[in-house]
């Protein structure tokens, strides 16, 4: 019987070790594709997802409900985005960003986007305010997750190049705006400030919500008239990251190599890198960084309200008090952390899509790429990488990287950052370009509001 046995269950010789079986290939394949996202979401669940976006389409059951304005825009915005990151001209340049933004636009003024879809997203986006939601976060979420002592020293060392720069790049900016025919405030308000606003999410949206306010007119239709400026804006940055890279090769003098101080002591970020640590974040810690930006954020409503300040101003205000005065603890700072990388990578391009298709007109954003603001452009964000060159030598710091960090300041925000730093293989700087981008863009998007409440549109 055991012999019996033995030849029945049992197989008398090793299979072939190149044999599979179909259900373990389909179980292979199957696990390969649930491992790779488009955007954030596993590529059987994409297809599973536009194909039932696609079939309440036709059965005409695009609704408001929020699961249903969710699918569309995951589908859309994360679709856009992946080909951005793709096309070999448009990926070096922060293509992804680029795309959920603009081509939207294009897609609902061509009717390329089902009418009920545009009319499901736009609906729920207005209602909800939930734009307002996101930007708390982003906002909130990044300053109080920096790192205070490179918060603190590192804006201390870039302030001269970079407060200098922005001066300077203000000046020449307005000058070659206006002597092409702009017009000295909408060459300030709707080209150079948007340059150094921070970016989209950080830096244009917060901005156009506060002209809105103040002009009483859509906000879609100012984001688009500042768009170009702030995508052209991070193009030439890459571009002259290139060059200074190249610079720092020839003249070897003139570069720390990803070093920002030039003397012979501690960098400050030797010592930052050496302290941190990544302690695992809990749903508390999140939940309580969430609901801090949220109240922070309704304290901006209500100084609206009883000062007439822009809110996003008064938010941004008391994110930098609060972290300046040790009132982020480590574990709030890690939850906000944790919000501020969640937004980035589930909320943004969602956000970017929505806003572009169903508030950013296409006519405006064609205009904005005319000869005379992309001249103007091209003046700002030279003269600022210039003028952060020379003031970085004469205030002890490699000329090359100070230059580099203070050309982040026109960056797209942390995907410009990226573009650029990685242009001139100067990853390194990430730290100091992330000061430059959120506070150097929060200060510029703050004076800007207050210059326009007090002067005008």
């Amino acid at each position: 019987m055991s012999e019996i046995a033995s030849s029945s269950f049992l197989p008398s010789e090793p299979a072939p070790t190149g044999a599979t079986s179909p259900t373990a290939r389909i179980g292979r394949l199957w696990r390969r594709g649930m491992d790779f996202d488009i955007g954030i979401v596993p590529l059987p669940v994409f297809v599973a997802l536009a194909a039932l976006v696609a079939a309440l389409t036709v059965t005409d059951n695009i609704t408001g409900e929020l699961a249903v304005v969710i699918g569309i825009m995951c589908v859309f915005a994360f679709a856009l985005g992946e080909l951005g990151k793709r096309l070999p001209l448009v990926r070096g340049i922060g293509g992804a960003a680029v795309f959920v933004t603009l081509v939207p636009s294009y897609l609902a003024y061509q009717g390329l986007i089902p009418s009920a879809a545009v009319k499901s997203i736009g609906g729920f986006f207005g209602d909800t305010k939930v734009l307002s939601l996101f930007i708390a976060f982003v906002i909130v979420g990044s300053i109080m997750s920096m790192d205070r002592t490179v918060l603190v020293r590192g804006f201390a060392r870039i302030f001269a190049p970079l407060a200098a720069g922005s001066v300077l790049a203000l000046v020449v900016g307005t000058a070659v705006g206006t002597a092409t025919g702009l017009g000295w405030k909408h060459t300030v308000f709707f080209v150079v400030v948007p340059i150094m606003a921070g970016g989209v999410g950080e830096g244009a949206i917060p901005l156009t919500i506060g002209y809105a306010a103040i002009l009483s007119v859509s906000q879609g239709e100012l984001l688009a008239r500042v768009l170009p400026a702030v995508f052209v804006g991070n193009l030439t940055a890459i571009l002259l990251a290139g060059l200074l890279d190249q610079l720092g090769r020839r003249r070897p003098g003139l570069t720390g190599h990803g070093r920002l101080d030039a003397g012979s002591g501690a960098d400050l970020l030797d010592s930052a890198e050496g302290e941190r640590t990544t302690p695992a974040v809990t749903v508390h810690q999140v939940a309580a960084a969430g609901i801090t930006a949220v109240t922070l954020y309704l304290a901006g409503v209500l100084a609206l309200d009883l000062f007439d300040l822009p809110a996003p101003v008064v938010m941004l205000a008391l994110a930098v008090l609060l972290k300046l005065l040790h009132g982020v603890t480590p574990r709030l700072q890690q939850g906000a952390g944790f919000v501020y990388d969640f937004c980035l990578a589930a909320m943004a391009f969602p956000m970017l899509f929505t806003f572009s298709a169903t508030q950013t007109p296409w006519q405006t954003l064609v205009k904005g790429f005319a000869p005379a603001p992309l001249v103007t452009v091209v003046a700002t964000v030279c003269t600022l990488v210039a003028v952060g060159f020379f003031v970085s030598r004469l205030v002890g710091l490699h000329p090359v990287e100070g230059a580099l960090v203070t050309g982040t300041h026109s960056g797209m925000g942390g995907a410009g950052d990226i573009a650029i730093l990685t242009a001139a293989d100067r990853m390194r700087l990430m730290p100091f370009a992330q000061i430059a981008t959120r506070i150097g863009g929060g200060i510029t998007v703050t004076l800007a509001l207050l210059a326009a409440h007090s002067v005008g549109l």
